[in-house]
This record gives C-alpha cells, structure tokens and sequence, in this order.
C-alpha cells in the first residue's frame, strides 16, 4: 500500500485542454506530484513546453521506448477535459493510444480515477455515451456529469464553458475516492 503522491492527468482534444495548467497548479498546491499524459489530438490543444516546465515531467502522448524511464505509478487519475470519443472508447475497453492504454490499465488496477467530460449536449443525449458513463461509474469511475461537474452546453457553445470549467471539482472528486479508499490503493490481482 501507498500513500497517495503521484496524480495522472490525462488531457483530451477539447477546448478546455488549453487551460490544464489551473488545474496541475491546484493539485500541486494540494502536494500531488503531476505526470500529464496527452492523447495523440490533445498534444495541440495545450502548450506542452509550458506543461512539462510545470510539472518537471515530460509530457506522455505514446508509448516510451525501451531507453526511455517508465512515469511514476499513478496513485490517483483525473480525465480532463474528457472527450466524447476517449469516454465511449475507454468505456468499451479500446486502448488504441498511449492515453487509453493507461486508462484501461488504472481502472483494472483500481486506481481512484475521475474523469470530467466537456461535451455539447447533442453528444451528452446519445444512447452511446449515456451508456459508458454508466458502464464507467458501474466500474467505480466518477464522471463528473450535471450539477457538480461539467454541464453539457449548447451545440456552437463551448468556448463559453472554458473559464467556467470544473477543475476544482475533479480534483476534489478524485482526492474523496482516495480518502475513501483509505489513502491507499493495492494492485488486484491479475485474473488467472
């Protein structure tokens, strides 16, 4: 068992992922070491230079190399913005990416993750993505949707949204699922 140090942010292609750097300020102010992890699109939603001079980290978008050192193990995991095709994805077990592969991985470990979407509200009324939002919280995932979380906004609407997005409210959500767990997290065990 450990203590709850290193937080995973995993940043998707959506307009708040230019402002990912409010929410690594909080959670390094809470005491989270921070690993931005990126999916292939969200790499030119957000200035990465800036976010790995931040975090002291490089920023993850693919797989590393055999010479490159592996990322601190993830204690805790924010999704944010969480898209609507990394959500449906990750909900059906793709691992298609970096991003999704980790994702796929902490949620089999039963790692504390959290994800806040940003979608528009055509995407959020879909059958599809209603159901991996429920898929998802049926596997101890919080998503962060309504009152409280991300409220889906009108189609055209978003960059609206980007200065009202709920960063506090992910990592509040994630650090009460680490609490809950007692702090710490174990591995499960792999199936046999």
């Amino acid at each position: 068992m450990r203590t709850s140090t290193t937080l995973y942010v995993v940043v998707c292609a959506a307009g708040p992922a230019g402002h990912v750097d409010r929410l690594i300020r909080l959670a390094q102010d809470r005491g989270w070491q921070v690993q931005v992890i990126a999916t292939p699109s969200a790499v030119d939603f957000f200035d990465t230079v800036a976010v790995e001079e931040l975090t002291g980290r490089p920023v993850r978008s693919q797989h590393r190399g055999p010479s490159t050192p592996r990322s601190p193990r993830a204690d805790a995991v924010v999704v944010a913005p969480a898209s609507f095709n990394t959500i449906n994805k990750l909900a059906a077990g793709i691992a298609d990416n970096y991003a999704l592969d980790v994702l796929n991985e902490t949620i089999g470990l039963g790692v504390p993750v959290t994800i806040l979407p940003f979608v528009n509200a055509a995407y959020a009324g879909r059958g599809p993505f209603r159901r991996s939002v429920a898929a998802l919280e049926e596997e101890g995932v919080g998503v962060l949707m309504g009152e409280g979380g991300f409220v889906p906004h009108p189609i055209g609407q978003g960059s609206d949204a980007f200065d009202r997005f709920p960063w506090k409210s992910a990592l509040e959500n994630v650090e009460k699922r680490v609490k809950d767990d007692g702090g710490v997290w174990q591995r499960r065990a792999a199936p046999e």
